[in-house]
This record gives structure tokens, C-alpha cells and sequence, in this order.
């Protein structure tokens, strides 16, 4: 008999790069897929700062090969004037609806 699958929404804000809340929040993505769960890291705003592949985003990558969804918010990245191009194989860019999506869905977020 299979369990329950629990769905995990990790939205990030902060910048990579500055903040320690970053890693801590892909240390609790890969932790809660370890056990199981189906778990989206979906980046936002100054989050999306680390998807360049130039930005050597091994905490990115680890995740995807771990099964954790990365998510990055096409409108922050035009902002940010990060071009499909600049980015990690790892981060799918995506639209604001398919966050939505997945909050209506069930899945259970927090927002960083």
C-alpha cells in the first residue's frame, strides 16, 4: 500500500549571495525529500540572483539531482536581466500562475 505523498512549496526571496537564510532553506528542501516528500524550491525576487550558471549554483544542481523541483520566476529574472541563456540547467523558469498552481493544489509553502 503506498502513503500519502506530502507536497513540500519552498519559496525563496533573498539573495544568494548575502543571506544564510538561502542555504538553510535548500539544506530543509533536501531534507524534507530525503524523507519522502515531493518538494518545489520555487526562487523569487533576489533569489533568482544565484540560477546563473556562472554563478556556480551547487546547491541547485544538488538539489534537481536529489528530485527537488527548482522553480525561478521569469518576471525576476527579466528584471534582473538574467536572459534563458544565462541559466542553470538545474532552474526551470516559469511564470507566477504555476505557483499558484501548486498553492492551490495543496502543496504546503513557506515564503522566505
Amino acid at each position: 500500500m503506498g502513503g500519502i505523498v506530502t507536497r513540500y512549496l519552498l519559496i525563496e526571496s533573498r539573495d544568494p549571495f548575502g543571506s544564510t537564510d538561502y542555504v538553510r532553506r535548500c539544506e530543509l528542501a533536501a531534507a524534507l525529500r530525503a524523507d519522502g516528500a515531493d518538494v518545489t524550491l520555487f526562487l523569487v525576487e533576489n533569489a533568482v540572483l544565484g540560477t546563473r550558471a556562472a554563478a556556480r549554483p551547487q546547491a541547485l544542481e544538488k538539489l534537481a539531482k536529489q528530485g527537488v523541483q527548482v522553480l525561478a520566476d521569469e518576471f525576476a529574472l527579466r528584471e534582473r536581466g538574467i536572459g534563458s541563456g544565462e541559466i542553470a540547467p538545474a532552474v526551470k523558469p516559469t511564470d507566477l500562475a504555476a505557483l499558484v498552481g501548486l498553492l492551490a493544489a495543496g502543496a504546503r509553502a513557506t515564503w522566505n
